[in-house]
């Protein structure tokens, strides 16, 4: 990588390249993968799509169009194939070569955007493909470029959601097409195209961040998960696995969707997957409706083409339950996948801040589902995981951490501790300035029986005689956590190398750590977080003695923010000099106007009307009069998630409290903020604001930055 910084900032965060995944082909010599890099200086990004030499390490250019994407190995003759945005909204299937780069050719242009696309090799000449869409009612493709002009803006709604995350729900949902590719004359063809989905009334991938992991494609059929379309989405999380057999991909299914359901399993359900030969298939799912941060489950489907016996949904599924010694072990996998041989299944599990990839065995005992994971990797954070090459169990492992933002390696499960690095993007943090030095862990005694984990990074130039000012930043969810995996939003080296020592705590709620840790939070929102966080800051004090608690500062998003405002209104608001609160809570009850309503109703204890007294206890808006430490708010514009009346709110209060803040505001930004120039304006004010507290000097000057702060305290960005 052709990339060297000095010192981490934002335009380095922001500018560095962003690798993908990496998918080697079946020999195991070659990756695939893309890379996106954004300059400051044209105001533009680039994507590029390359091969690695898996052995050697050196990469080769294969398309440079910011239109191509999703590339994926056809076959064994390293062909390659991958997705281009077309003109009026179409896409074409490009087809290129490994052997020859300039060499290229349309296999198909598909009437409108699409994307997840997933291959499965069905015999000599002939790959099945499937990918997702936006679909009208009647089963076509969706094009924007193609809708006919409206000459009214109005949209009415019978029932709830009416905005999900960043957009207004509208008629056109997301569904799964299928079809074969043939090779012809030496050249690869698509044929006609099915839509899985037509006329279900299911949607899937499920929005807003349903993907490639909602559905997969084998030489039997197709899987994938929706939600129960007899529910409502907005209250509920109750999902099904559907499978449909499918013997030709070149024509339509001869029969329904078969309905996996477990009487036990009522939520939510992500995950499925085929074993390598089609018969077999797992998914994950969790037990309760309503409740997305519920324990994933693992369902297995030893036979999933068996017959149903009239009533019974089951399909013969086996729910694996993990145990470490005797004992269960209660983490929850984020993902499932077979091992290339299907002997095994392998596991994406957080632990304690890590994103470890497990295995367990799927030998045995049918009718006995404890399993004992075996960890095959370690600290850090695994995003995907390939076969290396067919014949083999080996795995090609994509994985971050929090000095390095891609970092490739070759895992054998028989023996895991011989892990083969293949490529690190940033040669361990040293083309960013940073070293895994920086970064270290804490544990604290919480507010009862337990201990609590916090993650620390240092600057870069540390010096154990020197004090540095506290960073105390608080992550949202709530039912999340710090983990050692890179962001290009929040990054703790990028507020360490301003000077500070950065803790990020993981106090109850966070996962990783048990879900009767998960658990905890629920009906104490301002509660046993809040308390962990004081022990935090007092273990802080009293332990770590080259942080300067007298200059601490605190940040935090979405229930992040909330506990911003929380901490504003009780004593721990009085240790900080200043405040971060983006995109936060500031009136419980306006988490009405929210979308996903089954979140407030699980976490409160129900609806408001049911449980008012807890919405009320846990709301920071009543405790406004304590309010004095300076606080700067960003909230955004398509934040449906959290509506930016939660933002205006609480700088109305800060303004007629007379206390020192700012608001911050994107208009073209969600709950997050994604687009590189808005991220550098984000992180430009919120270093100025903290530094300006903490007695650092200012990041950079703001009017440079494109930042126009008018007289009324409001901010624009021109």
């Amino acid at each position: 990588m052709d990339f060297h910084a000095d010192v981490f900032t934002p335009e380095v965060l922001l500018s560095a390249p962003r690798r993908s995944p990496a998918v080697p082909d079946p020999s195991g010599q070659l990756a695939v993968y893309t890379v996106a890099t954004y300059s400051f200086e044209s105001h533009e990004k680039s994507s590029e799509i390359k091969i690695i030499d898996i052995v050697g390490g050196r990469s080769t250019l294969i398309s440079n169009k910011k239109e191509d994407s999703e590339p994926n190995w056809l076959g064994t003759s390293k062909e390659l194939i991958w997705l281009r945005k077309g003109e009026k909204g179409a896409t074409e299937l490009v087809v290129g070569s490994a052997k020859n780069h300039g060499h290229t050719y349309v296999a198909a242009l598909v009437p409108g955007p699409i994307s997840n696309l997933k291959l499965q090799e069905l015999g000599a000449g002939q790959i099945a493909v499937a990918f997702s869409g936006k679909s009208w009612p009647n089963g076509t493709l969706y094009n924007a470029d193609e809708e006919p002009k409206k000459h009214t803006s109005a949209r009415l709604y019978e029932s709830t959601m009416v905005r999900h995350w960043d957009e207004y729900v509208t008629l056109q949902k997301n569904a799964i097409w299928y079809g074969t590719l043939e090779k012809l004359s030496g050249r690869w063809k698509l044929g006609s195209l099915t839509n899985a989905l037509k006329d279900t009334r299911l949607e899937s991938p499920m929005p807003p961040f349903g993907a490639k992991d909602h559905f997969d494609i084998s030489s039997t059929g197709l899987l994938y998960v929706a939600k129960d379309s007899s529910l409502n989405p907005a209250f509920n999380t109750k999902c099904n696995l559907y499978f449909i057999p499918i013997t030709d991909f070149s024509d339509t299914p001869t029969s329904q969707p078969r309905i996996v359901e477990l009487e036990s399993l009522q939520g939510a359900a992500s995950s499925p997957v085929f074993s390598p030969d089609g018969k077999s298939a797992a998914f994950l799912q969790m037990k309760q409706n309503g409740y997305e941060s519920d324990r994933n489950q693992i369902v297995y489907l030893p036979d999933i083409a068996a017959s149903q016996e009239e009533g019974d949904r089951s399909a013969n599924a086996l729910v694996l339950k993990l145990e470490k010694g005797n004992t269960e072990w209660d983490r929850s996998p984020s993902s499932v996948s077979f091992s290339p041989d299907g002997s095994m299944l392998l596991l994406a599990i957080e632990d304690a801040s890590d994103e470890i990839l497990f295995k367990i065995d799927l030998m045995g005992s049918s009718k006995n589902p404890s399993r004992h994971p075996v960890a095959l990797t370690g600290p850090g954070a695994v995003s995907e995981v390939q076969p290396l090459k067919a014949g083999s169990n080996e795995l090609f492992v994509s994985s971050s951490s929090l000095i390095d933002n891609s970092i490739y390696t070759i895992v054998d499960p028989a023996h895991p501790a011989d892990t083969k690095l293949v490529s690190s993007n940033s040669r361990d943090g040293t083309s960013f300035g940073l070293s895994s030095e920086q970064v270290s862990e804490i544990w604290f005694q919480g507010s009862g029986d337990y201990q609590v984990h916090a993650l620390v990074t240092k600057p870069s130039n540390f010096s154990p005689d020197k004090q540095y000012p506290l960073a105390y930043m608080i992550h949202g969810g709530p039912q999340s956590a710090w983990t050692k995996s890179w962001s290009t939003r929040w990054n703790p080296a990028v507020f360490a190398e301003q000077g500070y020592v950065v803790v990020c705590p993981n106090p109850t709620g966070s996962t990783g750590y048990g879900q009767g840790f998960v658990d905890g939070i629920t009906e104490s929102w301002g509660g046993l977080p809040y308390e962990d966080l004081v022990q935090g800051f007092e273990y802080i004090k009293e332990k770590m003695a080259y942080v300067d608690t007298d200059r601490a500062v605190a940040l935090g998003a979405s229930y992040g923010g909330y506990m911003m405002n929380w901490i504003q209104g009780h004593g721990l608001g009085r240790a900080f000099k200043a405040l971060v609160c983006h995109d936060g809570v500031f009136s419980m009850a306006n988490q009405i106007s929210s979308d996903e309503q089954y979140f407030p109703n699980h976490d409160l204890g129900g609806p408001y009307w049911k449980s008012r007294e807890t919405w009320e206890k846990w709301n920071p808006a009543q405790c406004t009069g304590n309010w004095t430490t300076p606080m700067l708010v960003i909230h955004n514009e398509l934040d449906y998630r959290l509506p930016i009346s939660e933002g205006l709110a609480m700088f109305n209060v800060l303004q007629e409290r007379g206390i020192d803040s700012r608001f911050l505001t994107f208009s073209d930004e969600n709950h997050w903020v994604l687009k590189e120039e808005n991220s550098l304006v984000w992180h430009t004010v919120v270093l100025n604001w903290i530094n300006k507290y903490a007695g650092l000097p200012p990041y950079r000057e703001e009017m440079p930055a494109g930042i126009d702060v008018t007289d009324a305290g409001t901010v624009a960005v021109g």
